[in-house]
């Protein structure tokens, strides 16, 4: 069985989970109504459209 001659340091294990485990940034779509970024399969904040119909009142 496989054992480490020596432990692995804090700063080691941490540099090496720091390039591995980044968190992507969400994805952004553009709304066909106003033009505005919005999230993926949601209404989109600004103009209150999803799926060509409006579904919440905005001002």
């Amino acid at each position: 069985m496989a054992v480490p001659k020596r432990k692995m340091g804090r700063a080691r294990t941490n540099a090496r989970r720091s390039a591995n485990d980044k968190i992507a940034a969400p994805s952004r779509s553009v709304c066909p109504q106003c033009g505005e970024a919005k999230l993926p399969h949601r209404v989109c904040p600004n103009c209150g459209f999803y799926k060509n119909r409006e579904v919440i009142e905005t001002e």
